[in-house]
């Protein structure tokens, strides 16, 4: 079942793959967040009054993602990593210029959803190239290079999107992307030499199809209610689509457990490690997706602070996690997960608490050496306990492991972002009531 790109301690590991899978997942990732700050330019673009109506080319985005990175354990296991990577790209590359094509906004919207098709198999893809290819007193330094790429990328995204949207027209956001990810298609075409032993392996349709109900109806139900434009929690649209996510979803797992190949194996969490690993992992993605969201709320809207000056405001601590994430996995190595765990959990919850005391009269200098130091915080946790987590599970189930991160991911980001804006919009309401 294994991967040649898998190595012993005595073997090279493929530094040549990984730099192509880097690459790719860097510019998959930052396509990401890139639009964001770009949607009401594109509202006036297609001349669309319905704010809900544009935040589909994020929501839908998101919801693609949820629905096939629960798959990439499977396709992990019966194809090469070269056949993956090129198909995941090629995806990619045809979503993006299709979007920055697009006559319509149909056509954006269904540009965006084929980009994310590709950009969801990146991320498993390249975090069980990473375990494959190390041995476990190494794999810290791996996959700090590795959150590198996971955190740095979408955090640029606001900061450049403000940049590019101030001197250019919105469709530059994909214009300068799709001739990277060519360029990586054509390296990988001739650079990646991966050998792949055939596997009896079959995908369950009815996994598929439940899966799709399950993560689907959750994700979409967590952003719907963020909407308060169509009534947050008490819209039909939320509770129906989250009571068929969460049923499907049950069934899915029961599924799994009958399989004796499953989908998305949840054996994993019979592991103790992984299972904390997981826990503290969706505290994190709930805690950083959301403020992603907020800060940008707070500072246009509320501060009256330009797009790109709010984005700018960001850039600091995307830098921060940069720098630190190899730095974390090289301390990784050396001192293990505790001791980093514990003090940036301690730094995230007292930088988190002094987010709650913001006023009107908060200086931009304080909002970004509080958004900095929060954002150091998280660094010394994500790597270090999504590897401490993986370093458990042995070798079979790390495709599971690293699809099922994926997921949280997606899921957790949802989740955090819909409680804290319906947290925002309640104290709001508080707030200007007479």
């Amino acid at each position: 079942m294994e991967n040649t790109v898998g190595r012993s301690n005595n073997t090279k590991a493929p530094y040549g793959i990984i730099f192509i899978l880097l690459t790719g997942a860097f510019v998959s990732l930052l396509s990401n967040t890139l639009l964001n700050i770009a949607l009401p330019s594109i509202m006036e673009h297609f001349h669309i009054t319905s704010p809900s109506t544009v935040q589909w080319l994020t929501t839908g985005y998101m919801l693609v993602n949820g629905i096939m990175i629960p798959s990439t354990a499977f396709l992990i296991q019966r194809f090469s990593v070269r056949r993956l990577f090129l198909t995941a790209m090629s995806l990619f590359t045809l979503g993006t210029i299709l979007g920055g094509f697009a006559p319509s906004f149909a056509v954006l919207l269904i540009g965006r959803m084929v980009q994310a098709s590709g950009s969801a198999i990146m991320m498993p893809l390249l975090m069980n190239v990473m375990l494959t290819s190390f041995p476990v007193e190494k794999r810290g330094g791996a996959m700090g290079m590795f959150g590198l790429v996971m955190i740095f990328a979408p955090a640029i995204g606001p900061t450049l999107s403000g940049w590019i949207i101030e001197h250019y027209k919105w469709n530059m956001l994909f214009h300068i992307i799709w001739p990277i990810a060519l360029l990586v298609i054509v390296i990988g075409l001739f650079k990646l030499r991966d050998k792949k032993d055939k596997i009896a392996i079959q995908l369950d349709v009815l996994s598929i199809i439940l899966s799709s109900i399950g993560f689907g109806g959750i994700l979409y139900g967590f952003s719907a209610a963020g909407n308060t434009d169509k009534g947050g929690w008490s819209s039909p649209e939320v509770y129906i689509t989250l009571t068929a996510g969460l049923i499907a979803l049950v069934f899915f797992i029961l599924r799994q457990f009958k399989l004796k190949q499953p989908m998305l194996d949840f054996r994993v969490y019979k592991y103790p490690m992984f299972a904390l690993a997981s826990m503290i992992s969706v505290v994190l993605n709930m805690a950083m997706f959301s403020a992603m969201l907020l800060m940008p709320i707070y500072l246009q809207s509320i501060r009256h602070i330009s797009p790109l000056h709010s984005g700018l405001l960001l850039l600091p601590g995307a830098i921060v996690m940069g720098i630190m994430s190899p730095i974390t996995g090289k301390l990784f190595d050396k001192f293990g997960a505790k001791a980093l765990a514990l003090i940036g959990l301690t730094i995230t919850a007292v930088t988190s608490y002094t987010f709650s005391q913001l006023t009107l009269d908060t200086s931009y200098t304080t909002l970004i050496l509080m958004y900095t130091a929060r954002m150091f915080g998280m660094s010394m946790i994500m790597m270090p306990v999504m590897t401490n987590g993986l370093n458990q599970l042995p070798l079979r189930y790390t495709p599971h492991g690293t699809a099922m991160n994926s997921t949280l991911a997606q899921v957790s980001g949802a989740i955090g972002t819909a409680m804290l804006i319906t947290v925002m919009t309640n104290r709001t309401n508080l707030t200007l009531r007479p």
